[in-house]
């Protein structure tokens, strides 16, 4: 069964929305954007925002989900194969987007957008270890994909600890064949 196509009225209207929060992101804090600030800036009224999020956290979360599911490609990166090369991509995705948001969003919200984080690279890690080892069975892919989420945003985070003295693709190239090595048996649960 197909899903119904959205409105595009409403997809326009939502992105609106998410864009003039992004908008105002750019020039305050998170913490002192309003929801009539939003309002205001893409010219609706407040029974509209609240049609599509049901509060200003709920429009953080959506919109920097969707914001770190574009700069990672996630498309893409679901139909490609999980090696050295899409692994240095999906870093750098993540510490560009870290790296764009540390200017944005108030300390406060850093596990707001870890858990961001972590669960768009589980889903994308999770779609393409199915289609690289179609097997019957989803568990070893599904734990796999929450040790690479997890590694990778860690990872994201020691390298900004490390006052990003070097490049992300430098960073993460020494321990890209450890991890290879591992993903393998895992996502085959072949590891006992």
């Amino acid at each position: 069964m197909t899903q119904p196509k959205a409105d595009p009225r409403v997809l326009r209207t939502r992105k609106l929305i998410m864009d003039s929060f992004i908008e105002l992101s750019g020039k305050q804090e998170f913490k002192d954007i309003t929801v009539k600030d939003i309002t205001t800036e893409a010219n609706i009224n407040r029974a509209t925002f609240y049609y599509h999020f049901e509060d200003i956290y709920d429009l953080l979360d959506k919109a920097l989900s969707e914001v770190l599911s574009v700069n990672l490609n996630a498309i893409d990166f679901e139909k490609s194969e999980l090696n050295e090369t899409s692994i240095t991509h999906i870093f750098v995705a993540v510490t560009d987007f870290q790296r764009a948001l540390s200017s944005r969003c108030h300390r406060g919200y850093d596990e707001t957008i870890a858990r961001i984080i972590r669960e768009q690279l589980e889903i994308i890690f999770y779609r393409m270890l199915r289609q690289q080892h179609a097997t019957e069975e989803y568990e070893p892919h599904k734990m796999t994909a929450v040790i690479l989420s997890w590694g990778i945003y860690g990872a994201s985070v020691e390298w900004r600890r490390d006052r990003m003295e070097s490049l992300p693709e430098q960073y993460i190239k020494s321990a890209i064949p450890f991890l290879m090595s591992g993903i393998e048996p895992l996502a085959q649960g072949r590891i006992s």
